[in-house]
């Protein structure tokens, strides 16, 4: 297995990046309160193409759902549809 398998992203749909970052929120119990919308966006040249926003944050759990959002995002890429 090559460097880059290592690092690619893995596809997924936006009702499944969705359903990913409802459960590890719910996981943490300063975030199980937090509001999200998934957006798509143009492709960067980091290669990202979707973004996530955060609503109705307490501020004891910002720093925590940052982390897991950032995490997700280092994780999956937005499947383009068929």
């Amino acid at each position: 297995m090559d460097f880059e398998t290592l690092l690619a992203k893995t596809p997924a749909t936006i009702d499944e990046i969705r359903a990913r970052v409802a459960y590890a929120l719910e996981r943490h119990p300063l975030c199980r309160s937090v509001q999200f919308d998934i957006v798509s966006t143009p492709r960067t040249s980091r290669g990202g193409n979707w973004t996530i926003s955060l609503r109705s944050v307490a501020p004891d759990a910002l720093w925590e759902a940052s982390d897991i959002v950032a995490d997700i995002q280092d994780a999956y890429d937005l499947a383009v549809a068929a």
